[in-house]
């Protein structure tokens, strides 16, 4: 049995909000009775507490997430220094596998109904000299959400990833504007233009939130045009 759908999730920069926008979506399939998995197959920059070692998103992942994982499924590569894959993986003597991961999705989806995958930092970080995360992505063929971060300099960032997204033969389902400098001018102005520009659909804008979590996150989006989404969105209160 493999999961019914399942989606990556990629941004234009590293600290622009894929963590939030996985578990939201994790948080809306799980509220809705959907067995939703969520994956941080590379993670960057954990500590430890009681006994074991942590990241803050992967820990956000499968807080959302309604089915639970074993941390090396969810999470096959948990690197402690806070720096490119590629250069914490070699301060730790770790040889990132491509086909360690692709096992451990294979596994994942076999236990849930929907799997949510977070990439890390940008669509072409580096995991290895020779494999980065575009490759990853391409791999597992699944079809990509991108999360813009709007700031000065998001249009150019944001088609850039498009069009690397698109030359892996990989289809971008939806994109998502997440607001990361306040004092941005023209932001709606920035994001008619990539409405505009990008084939993709916009599913919606996170403001700044007093607290980043899944269900504030929730109201400002809608997942239900992605391909294979299980949830429909509720109909508005007149």
């Amino acid at each position: 049995m493999t999961a019914s759908c399942a989606y990556f999730v990629t941004g234009t920069d590293t600290d622009i909000g894929k963590t939030l926008v996985s578990a939201t979506m994790l948080h809306v399939l799980a509220e809705n009775g959907i067995r939703a998995a969520g994956m941080k197959p590379v993670a960057a920059g954990a500590v430890q507490r009681d006994g074991a070692w942590h990241n803050t998103d992967a820990d956000a992942i499968a807080a959302a997430a309604s089915v639970s994982l074993p941390p090396e499924l969810a999470t096959p590569y948990l690197l402690r220094e806070p720096a490119s894959p590629h250069i914490a993986a070699a301060l730790e003597n770790v040889e990132i596998d491509p086909q360690r991961i692709l096992a451990c999705y294979d596994r994942v989806a076999g236990m849930a109904d929907a799997v949510v995958v977070e990439g890390v930092g940008g669509f072409r970080v580096p995991l290895t000299d020779n494999y980065d995360t575009a490759d990853l992505a391409q791999q597992l063929g699944l079809p990509v959400i991108m999360v813009v971060g709007l700031r000065l300099g998001c249009i150019n960032h944001a088609l850039l990833t498009a069009e690397a997204i698109a030359a892996r033969g990989l289809k971008l389902v939806g994109w998502i504007g997440n607001v990361v400098d306040l004092g941005m001018q023209h932001g709606i102005a920035n994001v008619e233009s990539l409405s505009a520009r990008l084939e993709a659909p916009l599913l919606g804008c996170i403001p700044r939130l007093p607290s980043a979590l899944p269900a504030a996150a929730a109201s400002h989006l809608d997942f239900s045009v992605l391909p294979g989404w299980p949830v429909q969105r509720a109909p508005r209160s007149a």
